[in-house]
């Protein structure tokens, strides 16, 4: 009689990757392992080693790949759209767990979780974002807006606007933060007039601006730290 088929052996290896994660915590696995893991929720009844591994060498690192545009990550032979919104979900519950954990505190209490928080909202992004978070006057955050996508290098911003809708959300407080995909978080000339019409403007309407922070993949930039505000 022959013998019963064996299971497939990247199932063994789905069991082991699991066992390490539940015993030994995310910290022992590297981030091929953990792409892995996210993947075969959406792929199972195939190794996703190579796959996870292909997706780390186009994008660079385990956060490049999960802030990835759809578009780019459908360029990836083998990655169909279910294991795309798997990793969009993965992406959208590590912002939400730093939001959360960020509310009914006070936003600049910790600069380390607000940078932690914007870094993981914007800082892979393909293109400028300008970004905008509102204060109460125990520096709570109230409301995070995005006032403006743009390209790879330019976003037009409005101060009045910015104004306005601080008056609008009660904001006592904003800080501004935007990203530069290239990666170079030196404040720009332009950087530098446009946050201080923001401030001129906000200022004239009881408003004031804490910071600008510029994100990118590999650092940050403080116009507070600076002393550029």
């Amino acid at each position: 009689m022959a013998d019963a088929p064996s299971d497939p052996h990247y199932l063994g290896h789905r069991d082991r990757l699991r066992t390490r994660l539940r015993e030994a915590g995310a910290a022992a696995l590297s981030d091929y392992e953990m792409l892995e893991l996210v993947l075969f929720r959406a792929i199972p009844r195939r190794d996703v080693k190579a796959l996870a591994k292909g997706l780390l060498t186009r994008f660079g690192d385990f956060a490049e790949v999960l802030a990835a545009e759809p578009e780019r990550l459908a360029e990836v032979e083998g990655l169909g759209q279910a294991a795309i919104v798997e990793l969009k979900i993965v992406e959208a519950a590590a912002a939400r767990l730093l939001k959360v954990r960020g509310q009914n505190r006070p936003v600049m209490g910790s600069f380390k979780e607000l940078l932690d928080y914007c870094r993981a909202k914007m800082a892979y992004a393909a293109r400028e974002e300008f970004r905008i978070l509102y204060l109460n006057k125990r520096n709570i955050l109230i409301a995070d807006e995005v006032q403006g996508r743009g390209t790879v290098d330019h976003t037009p911003v409005y101060p009045r606007e910015v104004a306005r809708r601080g008056l609008e959300l009660g904001a006592s407080a904003l800080i501004l933060v935007h990203n530069h995909p290239s990666g170079d978080c030196t404040p720009s000339a332009a950087d530098i007039r446009m946050t201080q019409e923001i401030v001129a403007t906000a200022k004239s309407m009881g408003i004031v601006v804490h910071d600008h922070l510029i994100v990118g993949r590999d650092g940050h930039a403080s116009f507070k730290g600076l002393r550029l505000i």
